[in-house]
């Protein structure tokens, strides 16, 4: 089983769409994948993550299956420590997980992270453990049961899928299947806009299975625009 992330296009974050350059993008993303054999797509229920899916859909003869916990996710400070006024700060999480690990070397490669002030009274962290548990919902589907931390195969599966997403929902789920401390993938596994990222789910039914990447935030289709938009304008 195959799993294709697919990060939104440059988005117009007022209106919640594309701008008009995301939606070259998206289009480019979508010939991108054209020979992909997708059996289903799957999308964020947020407008320019479904934009950027509708073109692959189309390509495909496919419809999309919005999944809502894909929403991207919320940060700052909880509302119970905002009324009460104990914390000083609003946590946007990319940044704090660069504050995290160099201010505190001891939380490199650590799965305590969520226990730290930055992220133990952070909105970000109650939508990782949702997300996180939504996702082995949604992998159930495909055979693969999460236990003590790894996969399982209960039933072969060998079809390829492709989620439309965003950046901090998408991590937690790198995060999550990958059982990579969070903050870590939000500061060393970042990924652009339309960025392609392919999840292998390699197994036999019975067996253990150890997801792995087959690609990573590529964006050769993204950077191939902009070399023709430079050889236009000459």
């Amino acid at each position: 089983m195959r799993l294709i992330f697919v990060r939104h296009g440059e988005p117009d974050y007022v209106n919640d769409c594309l701008t008009e350059n995301g939606v070259v993008q998206a289009k480019s993303t979508a010939e991108r994948l054209k020979k992909e054999p997708i059996t289903a797509i799957y999308s964020s229920p947020m407008g320019r993550a479904k934009q950027t899916a509708s073109y692959t859909a189309e390509d495909h003869g496919l419809d999309i299956n919005v999944l809502d916990f894909m929403h991207e996710i919320n940060w700052g400070i909880t509302d119970e420590k905002k009324d009460k006024g104990e914390l000083k700060y609003e946590g946007h999480p990319w940044s704090l997980a660069n504050d995290l690990l160099e201010e505190c070397p001891e939380y490199v490669g650590s799965f305590e992270w969520e226990k730290h002030p930055y992220f133990a009274d952070n909105k970000c962290t109650a939508y990782y453990h949702m997300i996180s548990e939504k996702i082995d919902g949604f992998l159930e589907n495909f055979g693969l049961e999460r236990k003590d931390g790894s996969y399982y195969c209960r039933k072969a599966c060998d079809d390829t899928i492709a989620l439309f997403s965003h950046g901090g929902s998408g991590a937690v789920v790198l995060s999550h299947v990958f059982s990579l401390p969070f903050p870590f993938v939000l500061a060393s596994l970042p990924y652009g806009v339309c960025s392609v990222t392919i999840i292998e789910f390699p197994s036999r039914e019975g067996e253990q299975v150890i997801p792995r990447f087959e690609l990573f935030n590529d964006m050769g289709h993204i950077d191939n625009l902009k070399k023709e938009k430079l050889h236009f304008e000459k």
